[in-house]
């Protein structure tokens, strides 16, 4: 099952014996075993029927016998296993999983990693509870899940906006939606979220930024280009130059294929880069007209040559630090 499956189930209080929840995105484990921690009792109930234990500190001997107790005063009671992935002994709940109890909701959450399902306790698992094997989402996935998560918070986003979010927070999805839900909580609905709101209420500069300094690169704009090196040096942890010089390839290397598609339409051109709308390809165009193509094959080469530098191969000293490379880098793009 999906997660939003499990959850649009436990919401209609369609609830199973047994949950077992596992993969390498917390967010969706820890989604679903918050609303069973606080939604699925009344406030009343959780006090008898509530129990929550961790795989580091319980063995299954616990949980077996906190899953077999009879709820009080209420008709489920509601045990979840957070951080299974630490029980030594979670294999030995398969005689449990064969024969629940249909009074108890167990919810296991093995995080962090998949769960071997071809196992014996996993073909249990298969038969017996509800799976859920959740997924990190990939890069270009990302800008459609920012989306749809402000949509449900009555919030849109400008591109620029978005792709702010996306190039600076990453693909971890409990901090991308802890940064959202400080949109959420300081903006009104119906909102649209610009690059100013990302600067006020996430800190990410409007001004300083990888989207600013391909801009800049590709205006040939030495000074503004100059002032934001300065500022990515002087903020390291802000603005790492293995992101930057991550974000600067995508950036030339879409540049680099405009030139073979300059003379088409929008339509033809936004389609050749694989672009979500057109709003990057004005940066495009302005960046092809400003370097040769032969010029473009030596900075793909410089961003190479930066990329081992940056992880300490062949340095021509041991006094470089990130920002005097960045610099560097940025120096002979430009000339």
């Amino acid at each position: 099952m999906t997660y939003e499956q499990i959850l649009k189930d436990l919401q209609a209080g369609k609830v199973r014996p047994v949950y077992f929840l596992h993969g390498t995105e917390p967010y969706f484990i820890d989604l679903i075993a918050d609303y069973a921690e606080k939604q699925l009792l009344s406030e009343a109930e959780q006090a008898f029927n509530l129990t929550v234990l961790y795989g580091k500190d319980a063995d299954h001997l616990a949980v077996l016998d906190a899953a077999r107790r009879y709820p009080m005063m209420a008709p489920r009671q509601v045990v979840i296993l957070k951080e299974a992935q630490d029980m030594k002994s979670l294999p030995e709940l398969k005689g449990y999983i064969e024969k629940p109890m249909e009074t108890t909701a167990l919810f296991i959450c093995h995080k962090h990693k998949k769960f071997n399902t071809g196992t014996k306790f996993g073909a249990t698992l298969k038969d017996h509870a509800v799976l859920l094997e959740t997924k990190e989402l990939y890069d270009d996935k990302m800008p459609a899940w920012v989306q749809e998560y402000l949509r449900a918070k009555q919030l849109k986003i400008t591109p620029a906006a978005l792709g702010l979010v996306v190039e600076y927070l990453g693909t971890s999805l409990s901090k991308v939606v802890n940064e959202l839900d400080k949109l959420a909580l300081n903006l009104k609905p119906g909102t649209e979220v610009n690059e100013a709101h990302i600067e006020t209420h996430i800190g990410i500069s409007k001004d300083y930024n990888v989207f600013e300094l391909h801009k800049a690169l590709g205006e040939r704009n030495l000074q503004r280009a100059g002032r934001i090196v300065n500022y990515f040096g002087a903020n390291p942890k802000n603005n790492p130059i293995i992101g930057a010089i991550g974000s600067l390839y995508g950036f030339f290397s879409k540049v680099y294929m405009f030139q073979f598609v300059a003379g088409k339409n929008e339509k033809e051109q936004i389609e050749a880069l694989q672009l979500r709308n057109g709003w990057f390809l004005r940066d495009y165009k302005l960046a092809a007209n400003n370097y040769s193509r032969a010029k473009l094959e030596d900075i793909i080469g410089y961003l190479h040559e930066y990329d081992l530098k940056s992880k300490g191969v062949n340095l021509d000293s041991n006094n470089y630090d990130d920002g005097e490379l960045l610099k560097e880098l940025v120096w002979k793009i430009l000339h």
